[in-house]
């Protein structure tokens, strides 16, 4: 198989569950601290012996009875609240309809398998995966009802991130959460190499923890995560190119200003420059698709030079920086709305790569899970 092949992840089969854990949580300095990941980097194989250490020292608590935990955290004034708890993934879907976890970008298996290594050799998920759902009303009734009491542990990060955490153990809250969550289906935001990690482990060492993986369940409809574009940068491609490839599929491809460009950006616009010269493109993107689909489908494919490579950019000046007259231009990404992204992945459809940025994400370190204390523990 090819490296750089991408594929699509399995399917997890529901009924859609999320159990306690016994979380592992870094000391409230020690998260959003940029040296934290250190802790997690190579030799894979002492990092639980590196968190034991950190634990005599008082940077490590491991809580001694399993929950599901609530986890708020906020950034730059928003509010994102999600269920954290381990997530089944021993079941595969084989029809579509019982489908579980909706990924909408492929994978490259290498990384998949590196990542799975990893986490065996650290006995951890270091970090959980972020899910997106639309909760139902019931549920936000209870996930209410818990945030009414007084969180476990608050704390603001290293980066300024706050955070509140309940760790609900109630059997009767419990059940009613695994009652509510049961028929959903979750759309991967974040860690669509993690969640196929998840499913390598298990497939590997089936019947034990590796049938479960860390991830956070956000509910759209209450405190929704923001999504943002990802901008491209194409080397060895020229404004003269993009304007040939457009005007080959009859797409209109014109001049303007930076200004005017930029604020033409839309479902069906984008906007281009090589550093010097703008343009904006008026894509034709049926209803059920993304602008990022028929870019990489549709426009690249058309260019009659390169792209030698492809970059990806969160930021319009990161994106701007790599445009160069002649020989790279920058483009300029709309978002997709979160629902178009939930549909596409409904209909069995994956993006093209690196086409969403859910944001804000949680700080590294807040809640890890022990693979090696759940295989510890008895039965």
């Amino acid at each position: 198989m090819d490296a750089g092949q991408v594929v699509t992840p399995p399917y997890v089969a529901g009924p859609l569950r999320l159990l306690p854990f016994c979380g592992l949580m870094l000391a409230p300095h020690r998260v959003g601290d940029p040296s934290t990941g250190r802790a997690f980097a190579r030799p894979y194989r002492g990092v639980a012996a590196r968190l034991l250490r950190w634990q005599s020292r008082g940077l490590v608590r491991r809580d001694d009875a399993p929950a599901l935990y609530l986890h708020e955290y906020t950034t730059a004034g928003i509010t994102i609240r999600g269920l954290v708890g381990a997530l089944d993934v021993s079941l595969r879907a084989t029809r579509a309809q019982d489908r579980a976890v909706l990924p909408h970008e492929g994978i490259h298996p290498a990384q998949a398998d590196d990542l799975a290594d990893r986490m065996a050799e650290m006995g951890l998920n270091p970090a959980p995966i972020l899910l997106v759902h639309n909760g139902t009303r019931r549920l936000g009734e209870l996930v209410a009802d818990v945030v009414r009491r007084r969180p476990d542990h608050e704390f603001t990060d290293r980066s300024e991130q706050q955070h509140r955490i309940w760790a609900i153990r109630d059997e009767g809250a419990l059940a009613d959460i695994a009652a509510e969550l049961r028929d959903a289906r979750a759309l991967i935001a974040d860690g669509h190499h993690r969640y196929a990690a998840y499913l390598r482990l298990q497939r590997r060492d089936p019947g034990g923890p590796c049938d479960f993986g860390l991830a956070m369940l956000v509910d759209q409809t209450t405190t929704p995560l923001f999504l943002g574009p990802i901008h491209r940068s194409l080397v060895g491609t020229s404004l003269d190119d993009l304007r040939n490839a457009a005007e080959s599929l009859g797409m209109v491809c014109a001049p303007r200003s930076q200004a005017d460009a930029v604020s033409a950006l839309g479902p069906s616009t984008l906007a281009a420059t090589d550093g010097r010269d703008w343009v904006s493109v008026q894509l034709d993107v049926p209803a059920d698709q993304a602008a990022v689909e028929v870019l990489h489908r549709q426009l690249v494919p058309a260019l009659p030079h390169g792209p030698s490579s492809t970059g990806y950019h969160h930021t319009v000046d990161e994106a701007l920086g790599h445009a160069q007259p002649g020989t790279a231009i920058a483009v300029l990404m709309p978002a997709p709305a979160v629902e178009l992204v939930q549909r596409i992945a409904e209909d069995d459809r994956l993006l093209p790569e690196k086409a969403t940025s859910f944001q804000p994400k949680p700080s590294l370190g807040v809640l890890i899970r022990s693979l090696r204390d759940e295989a510890d523990a008895p039965s």
